[in-house]
């Protein structure tokens, strides 16, 4: 897949960013960041991680593709954009992630205080992924800024529903993080991880989950909006649960996006179901997302603490499952990186398969963090997510991994898969 090169002007009129105005006001249009080249641009990031990988077969196979011409693909999923640098679901992230040959992108889809679709991670991450707090509307928000005191941290909660669309468009999107440390608004802003960069912060430009849908199709990209779980209770402004769910995937419809251009997620099975049972079309690509780690009891090793268990799933109409990407790798007794059960099962089941998140967890020398808990003692320095992404598509069979960096996973497939598409 190439994307076709599109002007300014035109992404302009599709993606101006205005804030809500009468039919009688004047619209300025903010001159937008320049569209997507045809070539993809993968800097030089996943060339460093090849050179930091050990030498052996997968290392040599990856540094002999390192003069291909890369092209975009599906295994690549933008998660939330490319927000290791740039502010996650603005319009530059998404441009950005677009440009390193994400061939799907994501919006998470929450609600505003009128009922409007937006993308955003949560519905009260407000305060930490954009600049309210420094405007007018911190007034609003449904917990005030309260500054670090008495051992006690710095806290504050805004959240997408406390303003309207009118009100949300006027923000800024800036890379998530928070000083707990803080006794100031400016302090409290300060808190990107060390690994990432206040380069584009506080310039991002928020996209309502319409305006993601056009800019995305004026990308050349498939889209994998996710139901995100209200923090306010259902039903709100009348709009219930199933409404909301259904809103999502009606905008696709409006914008008269096929079907299989769509890949919608969410964590809540019950959303994942209606979508399988009141929209068909979209059914063979809704994923289940598949937080059960949290759960008392669960544990991916041991098919006993899954409830529904993989066939259940099948039978209840579910195509695609998503994990994260700890819960599909194991160690064998040389300490090499391996599907566990729980991916060895999804597979039995037929059930495809697609992984989050890779390059979410900064250097990897300590072990890795969350992401690899299951391969820890595996993981001794970057070039080990080179490896943890050939086991995820050579031996785990996944159809796409959601990276936050996605020149990683555009270099590996390139290299590796034959099919590049999802």
């Amino acid at each position: 897949m190439r994307f076709s090169l599109i002007s300014c002007s035109l992404a302009a009129l599709l993606l101006s960013g205005c804030n809500s105005s009468s039919d009688s006001d004047p619209v300025v249009v903010e001159q937008p960041q320049t569209a997507t080249p045809a070539s993809v641009q993968l800097g030089p990031r996943p060339f460093a991680l090849v050179d930091a990988m050990a030498a052996g077969p997968l290392k040599e196979a990856l540094q002999a593709c390192a003069d291909n011409n890369f092209v975009a693909s599906d295994f690549s999923i933008g998660h939330r954009g490319a927000p290791m640098q740039f502010p996650e679901h603005t319009r530059e992230s998404y441009i950005a992630a677009a440009r390193m040959g994400a061939g799907i992108l994501e919006c998470d889809v929450t609600f505003t205080a009128d009922s409007e679709l937006v993308c955003r991670h949560s519905q009260c991450d407000l305060h930490t992924t954009t600049n309210i707090l420094e405007t007018e509307l911190a007034s609003k928000c449904s917990e005030p800024f309260t500054p670090a005191a008495d051992g006690v941290p710095a806290s504050a909660q805004c959240c997408t529903s406390d303003i309207t669309l009118a009100e949300f468009k006027t923000l800024k999107g800036k890379m998530d993080g928070a000083n707990p440390a803080a006794t100031t608004v400016s302090e409290y802003m300060q808190g990107t991880a060390p690994w990432r960069t206040d380069l584009y912060a506080a310039r991002g430009t928020l996209m309502t989950h319409q305006e993601s849908i056009e800019l995305f199709k004026s990308l050349g990209v498939k889209m994998t909006p996710e139901l995100k779980s209200p923090s306010v209770s259902m039903p709100f402004n009348g709009m219930s649960q199933t409404d909301y769910a259904s809103k999502m995937l009606n905008e696709y419809e409006l914008a008269g996006v096929a079907a299989d251009q769509v890949w919608p997620q969410s964590f809540n099975r019950d959303d994942v179901l209606h979508w399988v049972n009141t929209h068909p079309e979209f059914a063979a690509q809704a994923v289940y997302l598949d937080g059960r780690d949290a759960e008392p009891g669960f544990d991916p090793s041991n098919a006993q603490t899954w409830s529904p268990s993989m066939a259940e799933l099948v039978n209840q109409g579910i195509e695609v499952i998503a994990p994260p990407i700890w819960m599909l790798l194991d160690l064998d007794n040389n300490n090499q990186i391996v599907p566990s059960a729980y991916a060895q099962a999804a597979n039995e089941a037929g059930l495809k398969i697609i992984a989050w998140s890779l390059e979410r967890s900064g250097p990897l020398e300590s072990g890795g963090g969350w992401y690899y808990q299951s391969i820890t003692d595996a993981v001794d320095s970057d070039g080990v997510m080179m490896q943890v992404l050939d086991v995820l598509a050579q031996d785990v069979g996944v159809i796409g991994v959601f990276s936050d960096w996605p020149a990683t996973t555009t270099y590996y497939a390139n290299c590796k898969l034959a099919n590049n598409d999802a």
